[in-house]
């Protein structure tokens, strides 16, 4: 039983989760830690940093924060030879860092998209590619892109969002096709629709008490029948970051209550 637990143990791994000073980076840095992983990551100023670390604290995780543009790749070039001196060659990489802008199509400006698919898709192309040659000299390495059900399907006043998601997954797939002959895993999770305090407006009850029409729909298309929590996605996270996927390369892994697999309740 010990053997078997080890093959998911992350003691000894350097993790880097973009994005992870909170939300769904922040609890994946948490899960990482808590299966032995040292956590660094990194926000895109300096007050978000030093308050991941606080937060991380709090859970009891001695957690490493940076500031870096995840879209600047010199910046990034800089902090990844910085992470690698003083702790070490990254072992995980969790791209999570993520933008998302709520507007129609046609209303949406070309710098708007631009910006977005910047973040969402060239983001991680370019932290990957800075954590890429350390792990090929290793012939190990773990990569997680944080997809989402964009990925697969459309929906309105996301096209910059879905495009940008679309092509990650793409990404994903194509880099295990360019390195898994190295021992690199390159998989996603995609998230379902998940309660965090973002998503707190649109769960909250009306005055007479019934759920929000949103809240309704979201409830309604997943078979679990409630929204995602965000420690729904630690054990997926442990999983693509450990041994026990050592086989499992170029996936996206869905952590959706099933919303993908249901055409929904006939009205």
């Amino acid at each position: 039983m010990n053997n078997f637990n080890n093959i998911f143990s992350l003691e000894g791994k350097i993790a880097l989760v973009t994005g992870g000073a909170h939300g769904i980076g922040f609890e994946i840095g948490k899960a990482l830690s808590y299966a032995g992983a040292k956590v660094v990551f990194n926000s895109s100023n300096q007050d978000s940093a030093d308050k991941g670390v606080e937060d991380y604290a709090k859970a009891g995780v001695e957690a490493s924060g940076f500031v870096c543009d995840v879209t600047d790749e010199n910046a990034v070039n800089k902090m990844v030879q910085t992470i690698e001196k003083n702790y070490g060659v990254i072992d995980i990489l969790v791209n999570n860092a993520g933008l998302i802008k709520r507007i129609p199509m046609l209303e949406t400006s070309a710098e708007d998209f631009r910006k977005v698919v910047d973040v969402d898709l060239n983001g991680p192309f370019i932290v990957s590619k800075a954590v890429l040659p350390s792990m090929i000299k290793r012939n190990q390495g773990k990569i997680i892109n944080i997809c989402s059900m964009m990925s697969e399907l459309g929906r309105e006043n996301v096209s910059a969002y879905a495009a940008a998601k679309g092509g990650l997954k793409m990404l994903t797939r194509n880099i295990c096709a360019e390195y898994g002959e190295a021992n690199i895993q390159c998989n996603g999770i995609g998230p379902g629709y998940i309660a965090t305090s973002q998503t707190a407006p649109l769960r909250e009850r009306q005055q007479d008490g019934s759920r929000q029409p949103f809240d309704e729909f979201i409830v309604s298309r997943t078979p679990a029948a409630r929204w995602g929590e965000t420690d729904d996605l630690q054990g997926p996270a442990v999983f693509l970051a450990s041994n026990a996927s050592n086989f499992v390369n170029g996936q996206i892994l869905y952590v959706d209550g099933g919303i993908l697999a249901y055409i929904g309740r006939q009205p």
